[in-house]
């Protein structure tokens, strides 16, 4: 007589992604809620812990209170592993313990860390695993050391735990910062001179935003003799966006008074620089965003949609979205059957993901964009720009506000929550996880139809 076994229930890596960082969100809530986190040691209320975990585990960088002033150093401490484990990436870190433990990663086990990486697939097996954990701490250790150079002469012994948290948070692209002894929320105001901090913490959010799979492939250079096609677009994007918003900044806020009008030349370039690369995806603010004009402030909600690259530590659609997006468009307009980059033609799949992922995080953009707009008391409403900037912040995981993330009550703060969720695992993430697919369907002939376009 037969057996009949029932069927694994499965698991995908989407699902894996979605309850991971829920399990880590409702973790860090807990840790956070106890008296010995918070300076006072007092309980510090429920949905603000909730808030504060959401964004350092979405490593988003948006506060309800002054990291220094409220928390204590348990607290801190709690605040840079959510960001450490947020950004590298939850199946990433159980896997890097695994390979570690000598056990065997299966085929399920490796998907699942791929898609946490946002790469559907991954050559080099449980290597690159190992990789992403040596690489991502030997960076923050450098990054770590350069701070302490400036950070320890100025504060002292407790300088060197900023340099390490500053370190991991940028790298990260975070945007936490423990600089609340200069003044409460000034982010990195005071260091708007100091081209050692601004620069250190630019390369630690350069290299966080390139992606482990760009790391990969340098890696690997000396086999491979040549970068992929993904690398080469990360490096072209970035370095297109870093350039245009350095050029963006200099010519848009040197005149502000409340900005850059009375800086050198040499202060403004730098600080100019610094605003671009932390604008798209980590979140510090060297000039003070919320003073910025609203042309400066709508040019910088661009920059944040983008954000950085697939399988890195930042946000946004990233940066291989946006060019996906430009070359289908040029290919269009000359007339071309297939989208081309870089002499490689573009699969169709790659392209419908683009357009899904670009849609579904507009749609969410607004939605939150609107809620958060409406959800404030007339009285006390930020302007429409204020609001879409945090939207998209939110999104993006940027962590820079313009004003309104302060003013908006316990609904806008509740649907920030959700955004930078979504933000951080990805709305298409998101949505798989949620929906079960339907396995009949991929036999089901339908017939052509026709539409007009335009």
């Amino acid at each position: 007589m037969p057996i009949f076994r029932k069927a694994a229930k499965r698991f995908d890596p989407a699902r894996t992604l979605v309850v991971g960082f829920l399990v880590i969100i409702a973790v860090g809530t807990l840790l956070l809620c106890l008296p010995i986190s918070s300076k006072s040691r007092e309980f510090t209320p429920i949905f603000d812990c909730i808030f504060t975990a959401t964004s350092a585990s979405c490593v988003t960088g948006l506060t309800i209170y002054d990291t220094y002033l409220h928390w204590s150093l348990f607290g801190q401490i709690v605040i840079a592993l959510l960001i450490q484990v947020g950004g590298l990436g939850f199946v990433t870190i159980i896997t890097f313990f695994n390979v570690a433990a000598g056990k065997k990663l299966g085929y399920r086990t490796l998907k699942n860390a791929a898609g946490d990486l946002t790469e559907s697939s991954f050559e080099g097996g449980r290597k690159i695993f190992v990789s992403i954990i040596k690489y991502s701490f030997i960076f923050e250790l450098c990054g770590a050391a350069v701070l302490a150079m400036v950070f320890v002469p100025k504060y002292g012994g407790y300088g060197v735990w900023m340099s390490i948290f500053m370190s991991i948070a940028s790298f990260c692209n975070a945007g936490f910062d423990l600089m609340g002894m200069e003044g409460e929320g000034t982010s990195l105001i005071s260091c708007q001179n100091d081209p050692a901090v601004l620069i250190t913490i630019s390369v630690l959010i350069i290299v966080g935003g390139l992606g482990f799979i760009v790391w990969e492939n340098f890696l690997n250079i000396r086999t491979r003799k040549k970068l992929s096609l993904h690398t080469q677009t990360v490096l072209v994007m970035t370095g297109i966006l870093i350039v245009g918003g350095t050029l963006f900044y200099m010519i848009s806020e040197s005149g502000n008074p409340a900005t850059m009008k009375d800086m050198t030349f040499g202060e403004k370039l730098l600080n100019s620089f610094f605003t671009s690369v932390s604008t798209r995806t980590a979140g510090y603010d060297s000039v003070g965003m919320s003073e910025m004009t609203e042309f400066s402030q709508l040019g910088s909600v661009m920059l944040m949609f983008v954000g950085a690259a697939p399988g890195s530590t930042g946000g946004g659609i990233k940066v291989t979205t946006l060019m996906v997006l430009i070359m289908t468009v040029v290919s269009y307009i000359r007339n071309k059957n297939d989208v081309e980059l870089f002499r490689h033609k573009i699969d169709k799949l790659t392209i419908y993901r683009t357009l899904v992922i670009s849609v579904l995080s507009m749609f969410a953009v607004a939605v939150c964009f609107v809620a958060l707009y409406f959800s404030m008391p007339e009285d006390t409403r930020a302007g429409a720009v204020q609001c879409l900037f945090d939207a998209v912040s939110a999104f993006s995981t940027a962590g820079l506000t313009a004003g309104a993330t302060a003013l908006t009550g316990f609904a806008g703060k509740c649907l920030l929550i959700v955004t930078m969720f979504i933000g951080r695992v990805g709305p298409v993430s998101l949505i798989m996880s949620l929906v079960m697919n339907s396995r009949e369907r991929k036999n089901i002939v339908v017939p052509d139809g026709q539409i007009l376009i335009g």
